[in-house]
């Protein structure tokens, strides 16, 4: 039987959309005020789940204070109250979108839970606005 469990975690963080490659009218057209050269802030709401068969010693999926840790580790202390453009390694060169970043915080995650385990990250950048990654390329 398989059951998933969640962590939610909550982050500040700024950032700008834009191409490089492409002109500031074209930025502009595309990403709108999301493109201001000065950046912008979001509340992110993160939301880590891990799905896998409970352990019968444990009666755990996964322990959630060691998921908790992980989650402040890895991607609260790397990703709250930064620039991401400019603070963030992994978006030197990757647009900070909602969707890279849950894909960036997917692949940060995946090495430190155990492989039988699924997990999918849920990040909202607004109330109404969320992504869904579940390191499934064709999903």
């Amino acid at each position: 039987m398989k059951v998933t469990v969640h962590r939610k975690a909550h982050f500040n963080a700024a950032h700008r959309l834009y191409n490089g490659e492409w002109s500031d009218a074209r930025n502009a057209q595309v990403f709108g005020k999301c493109s201001n050269p000065h950046y912008h802030g979001h509340n992110y709401d993160l939301i880590v789940a891990v799905t896998g068969e409970i352990n019968p010693e444990t009666g755990f999926v996964m322990d959630m204070k060691v998921l908790k840790k992980l989650i402040e580790k890895e991607i609260l202390e790397e990703f709250d109250h930064k620039n991401l453009n400019l603070e963030v390694s992994e978006f030197k060169n990757l647009n900070p979108t909602a969707e890279n970043i849950s894909v960036v915080i997917w692949n940060k995650l995946r090495p430190y839970i155990d492989k039988e385990l699924e997990i999918a990250i849920t990040l909202y950048e607004t109330e109404r606005n969320y992504v869904i990654y579940n390191g499934n390329e064709s999903a």
